[in-house]
């Protein structure tokens, strides 16, 4: 809401409120003209001293002098009305109108930073950034404790030193903003509202996870959003300046840092030690003067005596005054509160938890927490209130007086009723049907009959997926790009990663219809668009993607201002100037942008790769072409000797390499398209040729035409050249070698592909297994088979190799993907066959099933040897089944009765057994596996009818079974 108010409109109002709190810290020095107004012959005036009023403390009537009202207007009217704007408005107008943060930001505008030295270790250039407090350091991971701290301080030294006495309010005010314009010197952006403001913890308090009128940043299409920091250009233009002091940022989105510090210890002291830092602070006024109007009446705002007090009896109870001193006495009361109250909510949390789990009610944590936290919100605020500006309040009218308080009820209570039904997944919902609200309105569907003349933008969360779900132009491949562009979003925000984007988009994938395997091949897509997508070493969060966007948008304004419009792009580097040397025409303006956003030279060479296409696409092709040339190593070390004991379990391996490499080279194959004919095609792919060939070849040749119409000649010319290729796969690698790639093929996001390779590693290589399956048991992104594989890696002694046999899941799923029936089956599907099957041991002779019975399990034969028998009255021939095929296919297909016994033929022989209802769900929730089957089962039994022909009935029923 506020958030859309420019930011020319709000710097005037920032400006109006910052010269209003200096003229008010002004009149706590000097004001000639308010204490006419509290003199009790000023019988016009409602701020007037009654003179026959007893305002009794420890049993003395005050003595009560006509007094300057500053003070009582600081503590009365303004700090409660920042606590009513905090849950009202959100912090979004908080931050942008409080003065402080404006302040602080006095050296930003006078760009007078401090500069960190910064030399580039590869090309030796100098640059300069401007100080951030980093996330690791002590500050940026305590500082939540730090605020807390400084704000039981404040509150201490409220009732002790500053409540009435104005000089030393107005020092500790100026000591404030001298220290806040301090460190908006020693560091950038808002660090003084992030790591140091007192107040920080109230609005964390009041403002989280959202006012009742504060807008949702998460269903924002707007890159500005809430309070982001923000200027305004030359052309008048709203522009961002984050440079990404804090993520989460609570100015960007409040709810997302809500979210965030959930479950962490300095977010629990701080709702449930706030709660009783309030009512310690209040309850001590009673407790010092042993009646409550000593506070209501407002005197604790203008008692002449202050200091002077700060050795007298702390406490008065019953009549009788406590020998503890003032200056003992508060801070022991607020504190003892603020620790009980922090005690008694984590007990009440821990009760709650242990209630819900036996109750086996489905709250998680995190919502028992966040229910707990708004609770406290709730009560705390309405307890302020009772007491916050209560002296100014008592002064209105009594019908006033209850509307007032009938507000603040019920603009508490709505807050309460929204905030209530909140939770992280909720807020993930939201977050990605924004996401999914704008991939669709730029596939351009006619949805108007469908939503009754409404736009994108006015449907709900579950309206977005319903309309999904019945438009009938939102073809599979639509979903496709749809799902690929909020994928891409997530990741270049930060919101997600390659490991917990499968977890986190789940529920986005099955309004979908897109299983986990397209998910893997849809990463693996954006990997080769965009190479620094998937990079893990690279920062990534949506405070980052700002910095970096606001820094563009900066450049981009800088070079078109130089050129008058965006043609400099075409015209100048037509006429032979590169990038660069416009940016060295503008370098001192260039400096300033760098410092200010604090850009690397790898960032900037990012960003100017978006200037120039073209040398965008050659540097990643080249990073492209680099990693297939590690792919064709790979997919060798895959094949060495030295991995033969373990050729059952690399077929999968082998095949998602070629994948892999299949997707590298369509990708080279689209960028050649786009280059065109210049050089830089022609010589990449030559180099696509020799690294290649093969696949590239393959390629070519299952789409000859459309590849010929999308490529040159030359280009086509250069990539069917016999390149100087490497023996196709030398028998001489190193084991090291290759178990540096199998350790590599442990980081993929296929959980069977992990397992595979980590059993692989550990065959190979027993201790790099073991190690690399420790680093797994770790993380916390471990999917169960890989955790179940690594458990069992290191429960193994030194001097044992444990078989494949020993590996439960991993061997059941190893037989299943070498089986024809379930080759090319998702790995989620043959991850659930293999957690609901069974392995079944016979010996000679036995009998596995018999005819006529009903069939139960689908049988498939892993080791050993079967035979079915005819029926006893027919003299028909054996037929002998190895492993890797299905006993009863169709019979479980059909739900038919088994026709001919099946023995077990050898020492030996293990049958997997999948239960028939099992298979029947996978059918059922898998629409592609059920697909390959029925495909699979109609040629099998062409080939059989039309190959074989029987010359009986009885061969006839026995060969459907075979």
């Amino acid at each position: 809401m506020f958030g859309q108010i420019s930011e020319q409109t709000m710097h005037r109002v920032r400006w109006v409120l910052t010269c209003g709190w200096l003229l008010l810290i002004f009149s706590l020095f000097y004001d000639p003209i308010s204490p006419i107004l509290t003199d009790p012959s000023s019988t016009w005036s409602p701020l007037r001293i009654n003179p026959d009023a007893c305002v009794a403390v420890q049993g003395v009537c005050l003595e009560e002098q006509p007094y300057r009202v500053g003070a009582s207007i600081f503590w009365g009217a303004i700090v409660p009305a920042s606590i009513f704007v905090l849950l009202v408005f959100g912090h979004e107008l908080w931050r942008r109108i409080c003065p402080l943060s404006f302040l602080s930001q006095i050296p930003v505008a006078l760009k007078w930073q401090r500069q960190k030295k910064r030399v580039d270790a590869k090309t030796g250039r100098t640059r300069y950034e401007i100080v951030k407090i980093k996330k690791e350091s002590w500050l940026g991971r305590n500082h939540l404790y730090f605020q807390f701290g400084w704000l039981y301080v404040g509150l201490c030294a409220r009732i002790l030193f500053v409540n009435s006495d104005r000089t030393a309010l107005a020092a500790w005010l100026l000591f404030t903003i001298g220290a806040a314009i301090a460190v908006g010197y020693l560091y950038g952006g808002k660090s003084w509202c992030q790591y140091f403001c007192p107040m920080a913890p109230v609005q964390k308090i009041y403002a989280e996870p959202g006012g009742v009128l504060a807008s949702k940043a998460h269903m924002d299409d707007r890159q500005i959003t809430q309070s982001m920091c923000r200027i305004v250009n030359d052309e008048g233009k709203e522009q961002s300046a984050c440079v990404a002091c804090k993520s989460p940022c609570i100015d960007i989105d409040a709810e997302r840092s809500y979210w965030d510090g959930l479950g962490r210890p300095d977010h629990t002291l701080l709702y449930y030690g706030y709660f009783g830092l309030v009512v310690g602070y209040f309850l001590y006024y009673y407790l010092y003067a042993g009646n409550w109007n000593y506070y209501f009446s407002g005197a604790w705002a203008h008692q002449e005596n202050q200091l002077a007090t700060l050795l007298d009896p702390g406490f008065y109870l019953l009549g009788r005054s406590i020998p503890i001193p003032k200056l003992i006495a508060v801070p022991l009361t607020i504190g003892a509160f603020g620790w009980g109250s922090y005690a008694l909510g984590s007990f009440i949390e821990k009760r709650y938890k242990a209630q819900a789990r036996r109750n086996y009610q489905s709250l998680t944590n995190e919502q028992i927490q966040h229910r707990l936290f708004t609770l406290c919100t709730f009560i705390v605020f309405n307890l302020f209130f009772v007491f916050g500006g209560r002296p100014f309040i008592l002064l209105l009218p009594l019908p006033v007086q209850y509307l007032y308080e009938g507000m603040i009820i019920s603009i508490s209570t709505l807050w309460l009723y929204r905030t209530w039904r909140r939770s992280p997944e909720m807020y993930s919902r939201e977050s990605l049907a924004s996401r999914f609200r704008k991939q669709l309105s730029r596939l351009n569907l006619n949805i108007s009959r469908f939503v009754e003349g409404r736009s994108l933008d006015n449907l709900n969360t579950h309206e977005v997926y319903v309309l999904a779900k019945v438009l009938p132009g939102f073809t599979k491949e639509k979903r496709h790009d749809a799902y690929k562009g909020v994928l891409r979003e997530s990741l270049e925000e930060g919101y997600v990663n390659t490991y917990s984007s499968l977890e986190v988009l789940q529920q986005l994938r099955s309004e979908l219809d897109i299983s986990d395997q397209e998910h893997r091949e849809v990463l693996a897509e954006l990997g080769v668009e965009d190479p620094e997508l998937l990079n893990p070493t690279k920062l990534r969060n949506r405070e980052n993607l700002v910095r970096l966007t606001g820094y563009q948008k900066a450049l981009e304004r800088l070079l078109t201002l130089q050129q008058r419009s965006f043609a400099w792009k075409t015209d100048t580097l037509a006429a032979g100037q590169s990038i660069h040397e416009l940016l060295e025409k503008n370098s001192e303006a260039i400096w300033t942008l760098r410092r200010e956003y604090s850009i690397t030279p790898q960032e900037e060479a990012q960003i100017l790769a978006g200037f120039d296409q073209a040398t965008g696409i050659v540097r990643r092709a080249e990073f492209l072409l680099d990693q297939l040339r590690n792919l064709v190593d790979r997919y060798r070390a895959l094949n060495q000797p030295i991995l033969l004991k373990q050729a059952e379990v690399l077929t999968l391996l082998r095949t998602t390499v070629q994948q892999q490499k299949r997707l590298l080279v369509r990708g080279l194959l689209e960028i050649l398209e786009q280059l065109g004919e210049t050089a830089e095609a022609t010589r990449i792919a030559e180099l696509l040729n020799q690294a290649g060939s093969t696949v590239l070849q393959d390629l070519i040749d299952e789409q000859p035409v459309l590849w010929r119409s999308r490529l040159t000649p030359s280009i086509i010319t250069a990539l069917s050249q016999p390149g100087q290729i490497a023996a196709a796969c030398p028998l001489d690698l190193e084991a090291e070698a290759i178990a540096d790639h199998l350790e590599a093929l442990t980081q993929e996001p296929n959980s069977l592909i992990q397992a595979i390779s980590l059993y692989t590693l550990y065959r190979l290589n027993k201790k790099q297994g073991q190690r690399q399956a420790l680093q797994l048991l770790e993380a916390q992104t471990t999917k169960p088979l890989v955790r179940e594989t690594a458990e069992i890696i290191l429960t193994q002694s030194e001097d044992e190799h444990a078989a494949l046999t020993a590996f439960g899941t991993l061997e059941k799923l190893v037989h299943l993907s070498n089986s024809d029936f379930f080759s090319g089956t998702k790995s989620e599907t043959l991850i659930e066959l293999a957690n609901r099957s069974s392995i079944k041991l016979y010996g000679v002779n036995d009998v596995i099933t018999e005819e006529g019975d009903t069939c139960r399990e689908l049988l498939l034969l892993i080791e050993g040897e079967a035979q079915i028998e005819a029926p006893q009255q027919q003299k028909i021939a054996l037929q002998n089944l190895v492993p890797g095929q299905i006993l009863d296919e169709l019979e479980v297909l059909s739900h038919a009765e088994q026709v001919g016994t099946i023995v077990a033929k050898a020492t030996v022989t293990r049958i997997l057994a999948i239960p028939v209802d099992t298979f029947d769900d996978l059918l059922d929730q898998d629409s592609d596996f059920a697909r390959r089957v029925l495909e699979m089962e109609s040629r099998r039994l062409q080939q059989l009818i039309y190959q074989n022909q029987p010359t009986s009935p009885a061969q006839q029923q026995m060969q459907l079974t075979r």
